[in-house]
């Protein structure tokens, strides 16, 4: 199945239980167990959440686009955005070396991406003609 047609949320944090609803209902009928399906919805509210908190984006007029795809034994979940250019990957060796110090020396916060990242099977990234373009993806069966 291509991607499913786009859908427009608005940059605000009110807008990450819509976005996980839009996940859980692109997962219904597919044989993803909830561990699963649970890691998905946390890893697009991770990178939801970086997007509205760091991308410069605006409420009144910006958007966080999502799609969805089946193909064979996986779920890919897209997001796109115009927000200044992040690969998430880039911070992700730092958000893994804070999980070596004690967690006395932790600051609360700061693993999103770590979490998001590594609760998929795949992650992918690209900037893409204008758009910073995320993609996660879940395999079943």
């Amino acid at each position: 199945m291509p991607l499913s047609e786009e859908k427009a949320f608005p940059v605000s944090l009110d807008a990450l239980k819509d976005m996980r609803d839009y996940v859980a209902t692109a997962a219904a009928g597919l044989p993803i167990d909830k561990k699963k399906l649970y890691k998905l919805q946390l890893a697009v509210d991770e990178i939801a959440t970086n997007i509205i908190l760091y991308s410069g984006l605006n409420e009144e007029d910006a958007k966080i686009f999502m799609a969805c795809e089946i193909k064979k034994n996986s779920l890919i979940i897209q997001l796109r955005d115009q927000g200044v250019p992040f690969d998430p990957r880039h911070k992700l060796e730092m958000e893994k070396a804070c999980l070596s110090k004690p967690t006395e020396e932790r600051r609360i916060g700061g693993l999103g991406i770590y979490l998001a990242i590594t609760g998929v099977d795949e992650f992918r990234y690209e900037y893409m003609d204008g758009f910073n373009v995320n993609c996660l993806n879940v395999n079943f069966c």
